[in-house]
């Protein structure tokens, strides 16, 4: 996924990263906690994205925990997280009747700064658009700097002249803007159920029967959890009392209640009733696709994550100045609570403590790479008898509310763990235990509270990431019920916004680089034919999404998939935790059953893009199908650097050196031979070694190129799919005025230097210092900076078009490729 975003934890580089979710996804989630993550970095359910982001949003924790599981392994462009909206940098494009046509074009041409909007894309001409984004592109460029010696700096030297990172975020770059315009989309979109409501009540004779059809619309239940979420006076009026009734309903929390009995405790239990509210707790549980058979859903489970980004910043002392902001982050939460201070930071030492033994027995990602010797396939009667200090059918009885058989087969990926689990937890007061679990699910609960809480959050954030203060709480509420109800919010944006050009412009490119990644396969002297045969069949099977699944246009079948979730428009709280029950129930209803591969992974209106490599599919959602990335008015050349870039990203993460290991039909199996294996891995650490050198002066830390090497191979990838695919489409061209249109008369650059360009300028951004320290401990996607320099300083094409001369640092002596 081309994900800037989710946000929180989780190393990505599990051999099969892929993710799950809770509620919502947010950068300090990725970064900080693999909370809430729904499409993401990790090894996974069923989605095959990689990476965890850290995401410019720091919020939306509702999805709850999810982490490093070899889940269905999924890559994304950015790191994935659903960022929140970017700050309001500009005026709302507003509709004014009072304009005339030619007046409303010149308002929205005015409001057309740093970047095209929705709203101002739908009312320009042509040839505004097309002068619109020569301006931004223009305004970006350092030209004082040589392309040859700094290509980024070039292409993106001024963009922190025109912006700066938002006070409620801690960066600021392309994806940020472009999730901006998606988000102010969704608020008007979102925004209209009082309206609806109205226009049902005029008509009195059919009032009931009509508003109980609309009570069961997909489309206002999203509206509804809009409504709840942006209800802060009723919020703010109801207190915690929610949160105690829910507390009790789970056997209270004992640095709370007094009369709380630790006889009365069973630590099983409880975990398996947060799971039901699909927060992995001590025990990572999902059901998915079995990576030796893709076709199957299976039970799988998996150590667990933690309250930070990785065990490192509970096991080393470099961390420790996160670690105590996470130890006041507890103490503040649990003393608004009603506990007095000393007693609440003598729990939250107690809390601590317990995680950090937690993360002793956790094994670190760099000896997780093994997936053959990590995948256990087992039955439940065997497992119980391996690990029989967990009662796993009655853990599942409870989470998947059936009768479980212990013949049942299941994967486990984390032996060892699970057993030194059961020691600890028998060397731990049951309270402590306890504390410790309920902690885990309040954090997240804080979002449905006041702002007092959220205040303590941000503190934590700001201590962490360097964001200056929260969001506004329309930007928390969009993102909580897009990655709640993305479907649902999906229908209206698609309805209203998408462009089915851009579908069959997207599917023609789409079969343009697949092309391409065939003639660089056939130049390849370092595959053999066997291997190179074997490839091309996984590329022929790669199924294709693009925009949205045909489904959500089907008002009945929207509603039907959301049927069963009930959204009150006054109780955010409850909203939130039926959220989260009925995805649980939606997620473990598929045992057994054979796995639905034409489902869409991701919702329509994000900005990132996907492959699964457990099926073999790469996505494209609606919401990336926008500019600078794609617009149908934009020159080819913009176009191709643009999506056409990033499908080529997608397509080669299936051959990448994780995707290489899956089959055509998704399945973990050796299908290369040993001498092609050899030279692949030669070619790879030449790149690996390349990124090793690049270093981030202002934070003296350098790029890890083994973690980062999968998304590095995937640029250098799709950046030569691109550039071929828009070579030949440009050669096949004779008509002077479509050649005329491929360059921008503001810009004094050829068709191909655009192309460049473009690519270049999708990586602008600033990030805090903060932010940027813990993103590179867990990044599998290098900084921008690097994935642009890294990139154009392997292709020769570039250098050729920009005459930089042999030895220059864009263009050195001995360059690293793989595709």
């Amino acid at each position: 996924m081309l994900c800037n975003c989710r946000i929180v934890s989780l190393i990505i580089v599990l051999l099969l990263s892929s993710i799950k979710s809770d509620e919502f996804s947010d950068y300090e989630n990725t970064l900080l906690n693999n909370e809430d993550t729904r499409y993401d970095n990790i090894p996974n359910q069923n989605s095959n994205q990689h990476g965890k982001c850290i995401s410019h949003n720091l919020e939306n924790e509702a999805i709850e925990e999810r982490g490093m599981i070899m889940k269905e392994a999924q890559t994304s462009f950015i790191p994935y997280c659903r960022h929140e909206n970017l700050a309001n940098n500009g005026q709302d494009l507003k509709f004014d009747p009072l304009l005339s046509d030619l007046k409303k074009r010149n308002r929205r041409m005015a409001d057309v700064i740093n970047a095209l909007h929705f709203e101002s894309m739908h009312t320009l001409t042509p040839d505004q658009i097309r002068s619109s984004q020569a301006n931004i592109m223009k305004r970006y460029m350092d030209t004082t700097v040589n392309p040859c010696n700094d290509f980024y700096s070039y292409a993106c030297g001024n963009w922190a002249k025109h912006n700066s990172i938002p006070s409620d975020k801690i960066a600021y770059d392309t994806f940020e803007i472009l999730r901006e315009s998606l988000d102010k989309a969704l608020k008007d979109l979102l925004s209209d159920e009082k309206e609806e409501r109205k226009k049902i009540k005029r008509n009195k004779r059919t009032h009931d029967k009509r508003l109980r059809r609309h009570e069961k619309n997909a489309e206002m239940k999203a509206k509804n959890l809009f409504q709840s979420c942006m209800n802060y006076d009723q919020i703010e009026k109801r207190n915690i009392e929610p949160l105690k009734e829910l507390l009790e309903s789970l056997g209270g929390w004992p640095l709370l209640d007094k009369n709380w009995d630790e006889k009365n405790f069973d630590w099983l239990e409880l975990v398996a009733n947060l799971r039901r509210f699909n927060n992995d707790i001590l025990i990572m549980q999902y059901v998915g696709a079995d990576i030796h058979n893709s076709n199957l859903n299976v039970i799988q489970f998996d150590q667990t994550t933690l309250g930070l980004p990785t065990r490192d910043y509970f096991l080393k002392t470099v961390n420790e100045k996160y670690l105590n902001s996470y130890r006041n982050f507890i103490t503040q939460t649990i003393n608004l609570l009603g506990v007095e201070h000393f007693e609440a930071k003598d729990r939250a030492d107690e809390i601590i403590e317990f995680e950090t033994n937690l993360a002793k027995i956790m094994s670190a990602q760099e000896d997780r790479t093994n997936i053959s010797e990590l995948y256990h396939n087992i039955t439940l009667a065997e497992l119980s008898k391996e690990i029989p200090g967990i009662d796993w059918i009655r853990y599942l009885t409870i989470v998947q509310e059936r009768v479980v058989d212990s013949n049942e087969v299941v994967i486990m990926f984390a032996k060892h763990y699970m057993q030194e689990l059961v020691k600890l937890i028998d060397n731990t007061e049951p309270a402590n235990v306890a504390n410790y679990l309920v902690w885990r699910f309040v954090r997240h609960r804080i979002n449905n509270l006041d702002n007092r809480f959220l205040e303590v959050k941000q503190k934590f954030y700001q201590e962490c990431f360097g964001r200056e203060k929260s969001p506004e709480r329309w930007k928390q509420c969009i993102s909580q019920v897009n990655s709640n109800m993305g479907m649902a919010v999906g229908a209206l944006f698609v309805r209203k916004y998408f462009d089915e050009n851009s579908k069959l412009d997207t599917l023609t490119m789409v079969r343009e680089l697949q092309i391409s990644f065939r003639e660089i396969l056939n130049e390849t002297d370092w595959i053999d034919e066997v291997t190179k045969t074997t490839t091309i069949k996984k590329l022929d099977n790669m199924s294709l999404k693009i925009g949205f699944p045909d489904f959500i246009i089907s008002r009945h079948k929207l509603d039907e998939k959301y049927s069963a979730l009930h959204i009150h428009p006054d109780k955010y709280f409850e909203n939130t935790l039926n959220v989260l029950k009925y995805i649980n129930k939606e997620e473990q209803k598929k045992v057994g059953q054979h796995v639905n591969k034409t489902i869409w992974q991701t919702y329509p209106a994000i900005v990132n893009a996907f492959y699964s490599r457990s099926k073999n599919q790469i996505m494209f959602p609606a919401g990336i199908l926008q500019p600078p990335f794609y617009h149908r008015y934009f020159p080819k050349s913009i176009n191709y650097g643009g999506i056409g870039v990033v499908i080529g990203h997608e397509c080669t993460h299936g051959f990448d050196d994780k995707g290489r290991l899956f089959d055509k039909d998704g399945n973990l199996n050796k299908v290369w031979s040993d001498y092609s294996i050899k030279q692949f891995r030669e070619k790879a650490k030449c790149l690996i070694k390349q990124f090793n050198k690049y270093t981030l002066t202002e934070i003296g830390q350098s790029i890890d190129g083994e973690t980062t090497q999968g998304e590095n191979i995937a640029d250098g990838g799709g950046l030569n799919q691109a550039y071929r695919a828009y070579t030949r489409w440009l050669n096949n061209q004779r008509d002077p005025k479509v050649l005329e249109h491929e360059v921008f008369p503001e810009l004094n650059l050829t068709s191909k230097q655009l192309f460049f360009l473009n690519f270049g300028q999708v990586w602008c951004g600033e990030i805090r210092e903060e932010a940027n320290k813990n993103k590179m401990k867990t990044a599998v996607h290098s900084p921008g900076r690097f994935r642009v320099i890294g990139a154009l300083s392997n292709f020769d094409e570039f250098s050729k078009e920009f005459n930089c001369p042999i030895g220059s640092p864009m263009n050195p002596q001995n360059k690293c490729k793989v595709w």
